[in-house]
């Protein structure tokens, strides 16, 4: 299938198989997705919604099983992996991966790391140095409490394409949004090589009790910090399902976009994620 600025990319996806002793931060509260989930559970999820692909993103050091998935599945049009960025043999790790075209870029779990800022150690802005002489993308993965360090860190790197995942998962389950995480997103958005994707919202929420409205001021924010060219459209799929079924997180945003235009629904909705992985 030829991609054009009418093809549907859902930007943020994970597949697995289910270990126990790996995959420890899937908690007994989230036993909806205790199992595994693969490409043939997602597509005609993805096809029910008129989604026409998608980007598989890292769950673990997982690399390898994504790259064999969109071997052999065409409707995942790329994967986001994982490399240890810490590596001083970096740049053997990333010629050994150039074989694969359907690789795009990296992530780093950020958000779970003791040291907050260890994107500013000399060793891990080496290895995303690395990641930009060959092209390839940057995931950042945070909480909001890691948005100022972010702003220095995309800041170090002003020709790397970064996207924020998940809107940087603010405290939506609290229903408040404080003036700091609007500050800090319109601080990092003012670079224009970082991206934003709109997704893991619902399991930001109160997975039992949120409401479509609870969403509107973060996708304002987020909206206009970014604007509508440099926003992503992403499920988090299987980890919605924790708090959403498939249809209902699209629905969200669907319902949100109904007001834009069709070209910035086209942009959101796939025509930003062909242009930010080069698809």
């Amino acid at each position: 299938m030829s991609l054009n600025r009418s093809t549907t990319i859902d930007a943020h996806q994970h597949f697995w198989r289910f270990d126990p002793n790996r995959d420890t931060w899937i908690t007994d509260e989230m036993q909806k997705i205790r199992r595994d989930f693969l490409p043939q559970h997602l597509q005609p999820v993805l096809q029910a919604s008129g989604i026409d692909g998608c980007i598989a993103v890292q769950a673990s050091d997982d690399t390898d099983f994504l790259l064999d998935l969109a071997k052999e599945n065409d409707f995942i049009k790329g994967v986001v992996g994982w490399v240890d960025l810490l590596d001083h043999n970096i740049e053997n790790n990333l010629d050994h991966y150039s074989r694969y075209p359907k690789l795009k870029g990296f992530r780093h779990v950020l958000q779970g790391e003791a040291d907050r800022a260890l994107m500013l150690r000399p060793s891990f802005k080496r290895g995303v140095a690395a990641l930009g002489k060959k092209g390839y993308t940057y995931d950042i993965l945070i909480y909001p409490d890691q948005l100022g360090y972010t702003k220095e860190f995309v800041a170090a790197f002003p020709d790397q394409p970064f996207v924020l995942d998940h809107i940087a998962k603010p405290h939506i389950k609290d229903r408040y949004i404080t003036d700091e995480w609007k500050a800090a997103i319109h601080a990092v958005a003012q670079y224009p090589n970082l991206y934003c994707k709109i997704s893991g919202i619902v399991t930001e929420a109160d997975w039992y009790n949120w409401k479509p409205e609870h969403f509107t001021v973060y996708l304002d924010t987020v909206v206009e910090a970014f604007g509508t060219d440099r926003i992503l459209y992403g499920s988090d799929w299987p980890v919605c399902l924790v708090a959403a079924s498939y249809e209902q997180v699209i629905n969200i945003v669907k319902d949100y976009f109904a007001k834009f235009t069709n070209d910035e629904q086209a942009a959101f909705f796939g025509g930003n994620a062909i242009k930010f992985y080069k698809l």
